[in-house]
């Protein structure tokens, strides 16, 4: 019944006990937080079953910051371990617990942090961008929430029961072949991969038919705002990338459940063809993260300058460009396979290619800040952070783009400071200048500014701390995925540093996390009676703060670029005209599928088949009662939106 699910999965050693058993109370104290304040009933109406896109938005923000928690702690633990596993001492971490938590902090960052911020971000900001009341298909929508949720669920619960892989993040085979992985790890990592990419994949299709189709009228593609342009070259990529993803592990899969052999040296099978997609869907995977990142800065910047956005034009034609050189892009991650001269000097000049549009966005930014009235707030903070660190890590990648220097720092250190700074600089600070921009927007009063400032800088000093050595420790030699390494390599002062540099960052989480406390319990101080606290140009500050469920309550007409700029300059107001509006109701099915999802990927993964067919049957299940359904949605009526339209406007008068 239990398939290979015996009592041996759940011994661990000390460490991993002790982070199964914190799990564990932290789990228990929620349960009883709820329960004690009696919360069950508005978490599942108000949240769980939800389908308003911002409180999905919402949720995948809040699974992220969960997993951003464990990822950072997974960084740490091996920055002690690489601080101190010198010489005659081997450290506190056995070399394979190493690897295991290497590849989770890869696989957590990659998949479910900075996916999920993206998506969060998108979810909460493009429909009321472009005029709109939801996305296309709210309940797939839903779904897409559950499968990402489902998806991370794994690594966690590789906490507890079995391990989890210690392949590295992209699970090259043979190492994640059947033959030398044999364990549950690499199986976890699959499934987790895979359920959520599924997961990825509609939200690509949602939002591509979203973009196309429910724009508010005259908002024609070139008046779109920038963020919804960076959104629709991400879900271009996605709708392209994720099937590539979804195979290549559907067929790793095969080879480890089935004996076929796709990725094995035997019966005509080729490591490398694995090799190959892996990076046709990783490569644009850099960008699926970075474009809505710099979607946010274009918005960010223009707002505190306090003019409109310098080049909109090239800005646009720039993500098209980078949207189409990213798929090409792909080999320069494994120059050193012996492709030839040729191939590597085609893939070489690509990638340095690809840094011009960068480069005209960034000049962009820096012109529309040149004679403007620049306010330092933090979302500016973010981003002057990020041209300072995304510019080092884009000069280092160039570098690696010369095939002759990637030989000499291939697989070292070199590369994992470029990556992080593209990453960290990009992605998560891009994340951070939103979070902190459109926070008053859905929430209803703003941050508190001095302790996002302290935050800001242990995040920036840390960052620099961490990773600068690196970039030096890459050019001496040192390999990434290194538990140990002799006393005469002199490399131990520079990973002490480095070790400095993630606690600091770790600091500046706690200062977000007090922020956030502070921000809530300061609420009506920091009150947002305007709707519109940074004097914007888009549609979302032109509704009230926090955006009501139906976002607008008359369908807005579009005329410029920075609709609600040309409509604050505007001397006559037109009066609203309020409509019936429909919405789509709440429904539960969302949740289920995605918790029958994730017992699907465990049944397969422990050999409970009974489990695989159960679930399988379920999850058809809530798709058929889902389209036999005659109303999912219901209707507000024009008398009620201006009811609460009314009592908005009075609640701050």
């Amino acid at each position: 019944m239990f398939g290979k699910l015996t009592s041996a999965a759940f011994k661990q050693d000390f460490i991993e006990h002790m982070a199964g058993l914190s799990m564990l109370l932290a789990l228990l104290a929620i349960v009883a937080l709820i329960t004690y304040t009696k919360r069950w009933k508005w978490l599942w109406v108000e949240w769980l079953t939800s389908l308003d896109h911002k409180r999905i938005g919402i949720m995948y923000i809040a699974f992220s910051a969960l997993m951003l928690f464990k990822g950072l702690i997974d960084a740490v633990m091996m920055r002690v371990q690489q601080a101190f596993a010198v010489g005659d001492s081997m450290g506190y971490l056995t070399g394979s617990h190493f690897q295991q938590i290497f590849t989770a902090h890869g696989a957590t960052m990659i998949f479910f942090v900075g996916m999920g911020v993206i998506f969060g971000l998108i979810n909460l900001v493009l429909p009321i961008q472009i005029g709109a009341r939801d996305v296309a298909f709210p309940f797939l929508n839903n779904i897409s929430f559950w499968l990402f949720t489902s998806g991370g669920l794994f690594i966690l619960a590789s906490l507890v029961i079995g391990k989890y892989a210690g392949t590295g993040w992209v699970s090259y085979p043979p190492l994640s072949g059947i033959k030398y992985n044999p364990g549950t790890g690499v199986d976890y990592w699959l499934w987790s991969v895979q359920i959520s990419g599924a997961g990825s994949l509609l939200s690509g299709i949602n939002f591509m038919v979203t973009i196309f189709k429910m724009r508010c009228p005259g908002m024609s593609l070139m008046k779109m705002p920038i963020f919804v342009w960076g959104s629709l070259a991400t879900m271009v990529l996605v709708i392209f990338a994720f099937p590539i993803l979804t195979a290549n592990v559907a067929m790793l899969s095969s080879d480890r459940l089935l004996g076929t052999h796709f990725f094995t040296s035997d019966y005509g099978g080729n490591p490398m063809m694995y090799i190959n997609l892996i990076w046709a869907w990783g490569h644009p995977e850099v960008y699926i993260l970075i474009l809505p990142a710099f979607g946010i800065f274009s918005e960010v910047v223009p707002v505190f300058s306090q003019k409109r956005l310098f080049g909109y034009a090239s800005m646009v034609w720039a993500i098209v460009a980078i949207t189409f050189l990213s798929f090409i892009v792909w080999l320069h991650h494994f120059f050193t396979m012996g492709a030839g001269a040729n191939v590597n000097s085609f893939f070489g000049i690509m990638t340095m290619i690809i840094a011009v549009p960068t480069g005209v966005k960034v000049f962009n930014w820096l012109f529309t800040m040149f004679r403007g009235r620049i306010v330092l707030t933090t979302p500016m903070y973010w981003f002057l952070a990020f041209i300072g660190t995304f510019t080092v890590g884009g000069i280092a990648g160039v570098l690696m783009s010369i095939p002759a220097i990637d030989f000499q720092v291939h697989n070292s250190l070199f590369l994992i400071a470029h990556f992080h700074s593209v990453i960290i600089g990009g992605v998560v600070f891009g994340f951070f200048c939103g979070y902190s921009y459109w926070f008053p927007k859905f929430t209803g009063f703003k941050l508190n500014e001095p302790l996002g400032k302290c935050a800001f800088w242990f995040w920036f000093i840390g960052f620099l701390t961490a990773f600068i050595p690196l970039y030096i420790l890459g050019l001496m030699g040192a390999t990434r995925r290194l538990n140990h390494y002799a006393e005469s390599t002199g490399w131990q002062p520079l990973f002490l540093v480095a070790g400095l540099g993630a606690l600091l960052i770790l600091i500046g989480v706690g200062f977000q996390v007090l922020q956030l406390v502070v921000s809530i319990k300061q609420r009506n101080q920091n009150r947002d009676t305007t709707g519109d606290p940074w004097n914007g140009r888009t549609l979302e500050w032109s509704i009230p703060s926090p955006a009501p469920f139906y976002n607008f309550a008359a369908t807005p007409e579009v005329h410029e670029r920075d609709p609600f700029w040309a409509a604050k300059q505007a001397t006559i107001k037109e009066k609203p005209r309020y409509e019936e509006i429909h919405l789509p109701s709440n429904t539960g099915l969302g949740f289920y599928f995605g918790a029958l999802s994730f017992l699907f990927g465990f049944g397969v993964i422990w050999f409970m088949w009974w489990l695989v067919i159960a679930t399988a049957i379920g999850m058809v299940a809530c798709l058929i009662i889902r389209l036999a359904q005659n109303t999912p949605e219901y209707t507000l009526k024009a008398s009620e939106v201006e009811k609460i339209e009314t009592e908005i406007r009075n609640r701050y008068v």
